[in-house]
């Protein structure tokens, strides 16, 4: 925060009325864009929520830039029941880019439980553009600008469904021998169990990109289950393992006992991560304003389809945990290194998520795009170094197994159907 409102005010000072103004560019986008994820951390919003919240912010920005960059197609058409988004009647005095930048802010702040940290940042901001020479009446429309565009995203949102799901009945797990149940320490209740009734932005239905059969559930010696549990069961556990499951942990849900008390361990979501993977990329590769913008957007609406084919999966399979399986049928003191999200097993949302953001950052930087990994660094986690987003999603992926939180079939099938996402929602917003 201090940061940004320190950068802005030197070019603010740099950019005298006598002088152009700089513009706003990727840094301040991607410092909006992690301030949206530390209040997500703060509000411990869940993974696919998390999603949602990033989606529909960057719609705001991205349709205000589509209006002014012709390299951006519009997403009118393009995403299920998105309106034709309209200009408020004069944005004459409007600077497109602060206003795209705002909308991300209005709409993001409206959204989250915690939307009014993000209000704070934004009256900074302003006061920031404020003092350094900025005018106000430029200010202000370029506001009036990211207002009324928020507002059609907002209303555009609101018709997803997702507002229905608190009518429904509470999740209840099925009582069979297979059937993911709550784990501890927390025993968390099951998390987005409909998510998958909400509207997608591009897929033609959640159930779109059924993977193949989950293996059966066997615990019998000699059975291809069995053999699954025994992998995640007598995994070598070695440092660098233990590294690659705890980079890619990525649990908003971690609780750790002490004593007679319960403590939450606030971590990034998984979507944020690649959201912060997103802006380091763009950021290497000297994307522009525009450009960037629609980086975000792309893998923000990747990450929220990814998510409901996921969740659509995991509630129909239902399938148990390798901390209960092997529990109770090879060592009852078993413990994963990591901990056990609270919802079932089948697919791996981490290998969905990851693959089908790392197609769509193909794309747009290509196969062999080699970048430093530092998003964590904040929350003492070392950085990494890939070779590719397809490495770093296929190490995501295995993470899991580390992890000791996901089997096989799961992590290899998942990554396939984030493959299939990803590549769909390429095809559907180009």
């Amino acid at each position: 925060m201090r940061k940004l409102v320190v950068f802005i005010a030197l070019v603010g000072m740099a950019g005298c009325k006598s002088a152009k103004q700089p513009e706003p560019d990727i840094h301040d986008l991607s410092q909006l864009i992690t301030r949206h994820s530390e209040i997500m951390i703060h509000d411990i919003t869940n993974p696919p929520l998390a999603a949602r919240f990033f989606a529909y912010a960057c719609l705001s920005g991205y349709s205000i830039a589509a209006q002014h960059d012709t390299s951006l197609p519009a997403m009118h058409g393009k995403l299920r029941d998105f309106p034709a988004i309209q200009k408020p009647d004069s944005i004459e005095k409007a600077n497109w880019k602060l206003a795209a930048l705002l909308a991300i802010a209005e709409t993001a702040k409206k959204m989250q439980p915690s939307g009014n940290l993000l209000q704070e940042w934004e009256d900074n901001y302003i006061d920031s553009l404020t003092a350094a020479g900025y005018a106000e009446d430029m200010i202000n429309a370029s506001l009036r600008y990211a207002t009324f565009t928020a507002k059609q995203v907002l209303a555009y949102a609101k018709a997803d469904g997702y507002n229905k799901i608190s009518n429904f009945p509470r999740y209840s797990s099925s009582n069979t021998d297979s059937s993911w149940f709550p784990t501890p320490p927390g025993y968390i209740a099951a998390v987005e169990p409909y998510f998958n009734s909400i509207r997608p932005f591009t897929l033609d239905s959640a159930r779109q990109f059924r993977p193949q059969q989950l293996e059966a559930f066997k615990p019998q010696q000699g059975s291809a289950f069995y053999a699954m549990m025994m992998e995640v069961y007598a995994d070598s556990a070695d440092e660098e393992h233990k590294a690659i499951a705890g980079f890619w942990d990525c649990n908003p849900f971690a609780v750790q006992d002490k004593g007679h008390l319960q403590y939450s361990i606030k971590k990034i979501s998984p979507g944020a991560h690649w959201m912060g993977i997103t802006g380091i990329a763009c950021e290497k590769a000297g994307k522009s304003f525009a450009q960037s913008l629609q980086a975000y957007t792309t893998v923000a609406i990747g990450l929220t389809d990814a998510f409901i084919c996921c969740w659509d999966e995991k509630y129909r399979t239902n399938r148990i945990r390798p901390e209960t399986a092997i529990r109770r049928y090879i060592d009852p003191n078993w413990m994963p290194l990591l901990q056990t999200p609270p919802f079932p097993e089948y697919l791996s949302g981490h290998s969905v998520v990851s693959a089908a953001s790392a197609a769509i950052l193909t794309h747009y930087f290509g196969d062999n795009f080699a970048y430093t990994d530092s998003v964590e660094v904040k929350y003492d986690l070392p950085p990494r170094h890939f070779k590719s987003f397809k490495a770093a999603s296929r190490e995501a992926g295995i993470s899991r197994l580390y992890g000791g939180i996901h089997f096989m079939d799961a992590i290899n099938n998942g990554l396939t159907q984030g493959d299939l996402v990803g590549e769909w929602v390429l095809q559907k917003t180009k």
